[in-house]
Parts: C-alpha cells; structure tokens; sequence
C-alpha cells in the first residue's frame, strides 16, 4: 500500500507539473511575442523563442534582440495565436533575411541540473502560420497544431457579422491580401495555403491542417535529424526534403523589402494599426 501510494504521489506531481506549464504557456501566448535565446550546451546549438501575439512593435523587438547576436541559420521555436499582418509580414521577411529555420513547439526549462527542452504540443495559429513559412527549412512535429483562417478588421473581431464596413475597409482587406499573396510566393508557400485559410471566415473554428496539407502548402520542408544524446531533435538540424512538383520562386532569396489553442468561434480584439490582423483565438479557452 506505501508503494502503491508512493507511486500514486508521483503521478499526482507528474500532472500537476504538466498542467502548471499548460496554464503558463497559455498566459505567454495571451501577451505581445516575446524573443528569448534558449541554450541546450553541450550536445545541442540552441534555438530562438518566440511566445506571444504578433503587434506592432514584434519587428522592432526582434532587431533589438537580434542586436549582437549571431542568428544566421539559428532555429527559431514559434508558439502563437497569430497578430498583425503587416508586422507578420515584416517579421517573417526578417527571419528569412537571416536564413533562420522554424517549427512549432513551447520552450520548456526543466528541472535544475537538466538542459531546456522543446515540448511539441503547441501551437501555430493565424498569422503565426506565415511566420511558419518564413524558414528556410520549415518542421511541424506530429503533435504540434497548425491552424488557419482568414484576415479581418482588427477592430471588429468581436462581432465581425454585426459591424459594418466601408469602401476604405474593403481596399484595406484587397490591400493586404495581395500584400499576403506576394509574401506567400517570395517564401516558397504554395496558393493552397492562401485558399484553406481565406476559406474559414473568424466566426467559424480554425481549421487545423493535417499532415498531408501541410505537405500540399509547402509549410513542411525538413526531417528532424537528431545529434547524438538530444532530446531536442527539432531544433539540433532540419534537413531540406527534395521539393516535388513545386517550383518555387527565385525571389525567396533576394526579397529584402519588408511591406509597411484549440479553436473557438470567440475570436480576440485587437486594435487596427493601418492595416489588418488575422483574427486569433483566445489561448485562455483552448
């Protein structure tokens, strides 16, 4: 009986542990994204974080980050329920500036005595998805979720059926879209990707992308390949898969100019900055 209750303890501390990252992460991906670079010496390189909403001040935050650090090539680890689209946009172009890597996944500092490890039960929502795309070589752990849906008026996601629109709104939304489009080609995307997310309106649920849409959108590019001894297989090498019956755009490589949860039809208010913000679920509900 003292065994049985010994081991009964340590699952207990087990799920406990669990659900305390579980609601942290939530909180994170409820604020502004935040940078942080996790090491994992000896037998892996390290990676990138980056937890939270994209705003206005993301591309900023990331070139103050960025400042002194040598990021060519590094992997960057994307936690997020989406944000602005221009400043995604800008971000994205940032990230391939630096020929970064990306997959999905939360950051989790263990126990002290071991290293950091990258938990694949995350997710990558909204505009996120195009952050996704922005790495030269792109990896989606089977467990991690990656979902999509359209664009919409920053101001009126609380009830985008009730609120009303003018003719500026409507260049906006056109605007953004080709602004969208053009930045879905420079990065390699495929027009799949444009027409599963312009297809889910912000009052329906996300649509999460299965394994065999991730590969149609051109989102996933890379094996995990893993050093000897990492658990943090992701982020140690992504190796390039031969792409197939896709051409992808030279300007992939040349673009340098940036443009100025589990799913719930409640989707997150975010104010309008001169443009658009992909509509994002409320990490608190997942």
């Amino acid at each position: 009986m003292l065994l049985k209750g010994a081991a009964l303890c340590m699952v207990l501390a087990a799920m406990l542990n669990a659900s305390a990252h579980a609601g942290a992460a939530l909180e994170e991906r409820k604020l502004p994204m935040k940078f942080s670079w996790v090491g994992c010496e000896p037998n892996c390189h390290g990676w990138v974080s980056a937890v939270g909403i994209v705003t206005n001040d993301s591309p900023r935050d990331f070139d103050e980050f960025a400042r002194g650090r040598q990021l060519g090539g590094a992997t960057i680890v994307l936690d997020s329920s989406g944000g602005s689209v221009n400043d995604s946009i800008a971000l994205g172009r940032r990230f391939r500036e630096l020929g970064m890597l990306t997959t999905v996944g939360a950051s989790v500092l263990t126990q002290r005595g071991e290293r950091a490890k990258v938990s694949p039960e995350a997710y990558c929502e909204s505009m996120c998805v195009f952050l996704l795309l922005s790495g030269k070589s792109r990896y989606v752990p089977e467990q991690a979720h990656v979902r999509v849906h359209q664009i919409w008026m920053g101001d009126r996601t609380d009830q985008p059926r009730a609120a009303t629109y003018s003719a500026d709104d409507l260049m906006i939304v056109e605007r953004d879209i080709g602004r969208l489009a053009k930045y879905t080609f420079d990065m390699g995307g495929a027009g799949d990707l444009l027409s599963l997310s312009l297809n889910v309106p912000p009052w329906e649920d996300l649509h999460e992308l299965s394994r065999e849409e991730l590969r149609l959108t051109n989102l996933v590019t890379a094996d995990m390949i893993a050093q000897s001894g990492s658990p943090n297989a992701a982020v140690v090498e992504l190796t390039p898969k031969p792409v197939q019956d896709r051409l992808v755009s030279s300007a992939v490589a040349t673009e340098t100019n940036p443009e100025p949860a589990r799913s719930t039809k409640k989707v997150e208010v975010m104010g309008r900055t001169g443009g658009l913000r992909a509509a994002a679920a409320p990490p608190g509900e997942e």
